[in-house]
């Protein structure tokens, strides 16, 4: 199943520079694996935001929140989901 995830980051601005470049490389780690196993399909930033839009795909809106729980990021994000139907177009 196809979803649509839009994630916002706000990591706090007292967080020490280190903990902060430590968690980013973290977040990238983990984003090359979930790419790699398919659930992460395509990707975008959005300009001027510590955020991005991507095309993720899960057995169902239960094993989603499981890998956008598993991100190091997660406690500092908030993400919109919208599940995605087969548009006649692409069938």
């Amino acid at each position: 199943m196809e979803f649509l995830v839009d994630v916002r980051v706000s990591l706090p601005p007292e967080m020490a520079a280190e903990q902060r470049q430590q968690l980013l490389a973290a977040e990238l780690k983990r984003g090359r694996e979930l790419v790699a196993a398919g659930h992460i399909q395509g990707i975008w930033r959005i300009p001027g935001a510590v955020r991005n839009v991507g095309i993720w795909n899960a057995r169902d809106a239960t094993e989603l929140h499981q890998l956008i729980a598993s991100l190091p990021l997660f406690p500092w994000l908030a993400a919109d989901v919208t599940a995605l139907a087969t548009h006649p177009l692409n069938a």
